[in-house]
């Protein structure tokens, strides 16, 4: 399991926990099958986004049909569990939680600050250059 997957869980699982002590049943077993959804969701997701990143769909529209058919095998899962008569709160935090878990885990494995890294000068003129909405140098004819 990647490391991400297992943060994903841990949260999913304290949620749950946590769910079933604060919340009623209904609301605990729709955030446990929002969960699993997310979970397999978000696998899917994973696995997708690595074969388009390698270079294995590179030049093809296939990773288009890809992510849109994930999409669409996902509503079509909500839609089923609504229909069965899972909580629409507990389902929507359930699907919820692969956010904080993504942030979580980016926020652990961030690279360490190198205090040898250069830096600008605060008061350096190449500041007023750069255009922090584009992530770059101004052009000349930007009018910046």
């Amino acid at each position: 399991m990647d490391p991400i997957e297992r943060v994903n869980l841990q949260l999913s699982a304290g949620a749950v926990a946590a769910s079933l002590v604060l919340a009623p049943v209904a609301v605990s077993c729709g955030i446990a099958v929002g969960a699993l959804l997310e979970a397999v969701n978000f696998r899917a997701l994973q696995r997708a986004s690595k074969h388009l990143f390698s270079g294995n769909l590179a030049g093809s529209r296939a990773w288009v049909g890809i992510y849109g058919l994930r999409m669409v095998l996902l509503a079509a899962a909500i839609a089923f569990v609504l229909e069965v008569g899972v909580h629409p709160l507990g389902l929507l935090l359930g699907l919820s939680l692969v956010v904080p878990a993504v942030l979580l885990h980016a926020w652990r494995t961030r690279p360490a600050i190198d205090p040898q890294a250069p830096s600008l000068a605060a008061d350096d003129p190449a500041w007023e250059r750069w255009d922090a909405w584009r992530a770059r140098e101004r052009d000349e004819e930007d009018g910046a």
